[in-house]
């Protein structure tokens, strides 16, 4: 094999490419100024954090910056975020997996003489699989919309009532549909 006069050349100036291409100058420290102690925001002493101020962080590893706050979830815990699997039975209800999606979220299901009919009911199969989404989103699903949430965060107890209606009664519903020329089924059943 015959090497041309050009190959010993270009392998050398590969050579100390590949090598100068690897080396890195670090910049000499400043020696004119004295290393303080660390300075802390006054956000991390105060454990608050305002608009506008700065955020503390703290370095893990080579390059990663974490925040030091608490996440929306922590904070208010009906922000947290859930991805629920109701184990799926034959005899599953609502107030069964109310209790299942509230397990670890450090809320309890309050016991009232109106929710136990919402409990008793049927869960859609719909609801098995819930999330990724908020725990107020995921009750408020569960519940539907003719039950209100309120939420006791004193004992952590999420409780269920009726949704209140509005306060028309039927005559008044009739007379306003019958100017509107609306036929209105009350019952299905019975049709006028």
């Amino acid at each position: 094999m015959r090497l041309s006069a050009y190959s010993l050349p270009l392998a050398g100036l590969a050579g100390a490419v590949l090598i100068t291409g690897c080396a890195t100058t670090v910049p000499p420290a400043d020696l004119t100024q004295t290393p303080g102690p660390p300075q802390q925001s006054q956000a991390l002493i105060s454990g608050t954090n305002t608009p506008g101020s700065p955020v503390p962080v703290v370095r893990y590893g080579r390059y990663p910056l974490t925040e030091l706050v608490a996440e929306p979830g922590q904070r208010d815990l009906m922000k947290q975020v859930v991805d629920i699997t109701i184990p799926p039975s034959l005899d599953s209800t609502v107030g069964d997996a109310m209790r299942h999606v509230l397990q670890r979220s450090g809320y309890r299901l309050c016991e009232g003489s109106q929710a136990v009919m919402l409990y008793a009911l049927p869960l859609p199969a719909a609801h098995l699989r819930l999330g990724p989404m908020v725990l107020r989103d995921a009750l408020l699903t569960l519940a539907g919309p003719a039950w209100d949430m309120a939420v006791d965060e004193t004992s952590r107890q999420v409780c269920f009532k009726h949704a209140v209606a509005p306060a028309t009664t039927t005559a008044e519903a009739t007379a306003v549909d019958s100017l509107e020329g609306i036929d209105r089924v009350d019952n299905p059943e019975v049709q006028q």
